[in-house]
């Protein structure tokens, strides 16, 4: 299977990247500024639709699997216009192009889409976004209806990507550190180890299954406990992770309180699939100490 992946520096493109190739498949992975170790690389500009499409028509995939986008929540709401670009407007054009080449499209969208007023989200619940990342993300939702929407929550993995740190790392070199985190305990989530969210997305893009599907953990947790959970597994001392509320904390955009996904239909439908905390973090251990 010949695979496009945009977003393939980043934390789930790589680990896509990593086990496509690991199954036999051909693999191109799209960039913008940080160049991939792993697939042919393509260098593409999210905000410049011309470009993705000339990019995309030149390899003729059979599956796309849209990781990029403009993830940084303070950054979206600061700049809309460029957050509309890559994640509207870059997200048509990749839409536009796999029904143009009879491609089929994984897009990777976000729990953000939903208001964390009562978290546990199933697929059809009502979306009402409170910041302007998780509405660009819905937007992008409506261009790819005729595909697979995939809906995953707090992506972390054993290795840093595209120049930036996952929750669970940096939380690991602090307490190595011997430093204090503050953490809040009134936010829940659902949070999805990179490898796993991988190879549920490769599996549903080889039973090309044209639907919406929380492809996240299925351990509901909030931040404080996650933290908690990472800690205890990676022997690190507990007592340095200070408790926090989300008012205490100088975010520009709004969060959900509980934004935490209902992995049930993923369960059902997937053989690979959606991970407990515990085991993730028993993967996260084992992939960082071969990562060493």
């Amino acid at each position: 299977m010949r695979i496009f992946i945009t977003g393939g520096s980043g934390l789930l493109g790589s680990k896509i990247a990593e086990i496509a190739l690991e199954m036999g498949f051909e693999v191109y992975s799209g960039y913008h500024s940080h160049h991939p170790s792993l697939g042919e690389p393509v260098k593409i500009g999210l905000a410049n639709p011309e470009s993705i499409i000339k990019a995309i028509r030149s390899v003729k995939p059979e599956v796309i699997i849209h990781t990029a986008a403009l993830t940084d929540v303070d950054r979206c709401e600061r700049e809309r216009e460029l957050a509309y670009k890559v994640n509207v407007e870059g997200t048509q054009a990749v839409a536009e192009v796999a029904s143009e080449l009879n491609t089929f499209l994984v897009y990777i969208s976000t729990d953000y889409v939903f208001d964390g007023t009562r978290g546990m989200y199933k697929e059809d619940d009502e979306t009402d976004p409170v910041n302007y990342y998780g509405y660009t993300k819905l937007l992008g939702e409506k261009y790819c209806n005729d595909f697979c929407i995939a809906r995953a929550c707090v992506i972390y993995g054993a290795k840093p990507a595209s120049g930036k740190v996952n929750f669970a790392l940096w939380l690991i070199n602090k307490l190595e550190n011997g430093e204090e985190v503050n953490i809040v305990t009134d936010q829940y989530i659902t949070p999805t180890l990179n490898t796993n969210l991988a190879e549920m997305a490769l599996e549903v893009a080889e039973k090309k299954l044209r639907d919406v599907f929380h492809l996240a953990g299925a351990t509901r947790v909030s931040r404080f406990e996650f933290a908690q959970e990472i800690a205890r597994v990676f022997d690190l001392d507990e007592s340095l992770i200070i408790p926090s509320k989300m008012g205490e904390i100088n975010w520009i955009a709004k969060r959900p309180r509980d934004s935490s996904l209902d992995t049930s239909k993923a369960a059902k439908y997937l053989d690979e699939e959606p991970y407990e905390l515990k085991k993730a973090l028993k993967v996260l251990k084992k992939e960082i100490e071969e990562a060493r």
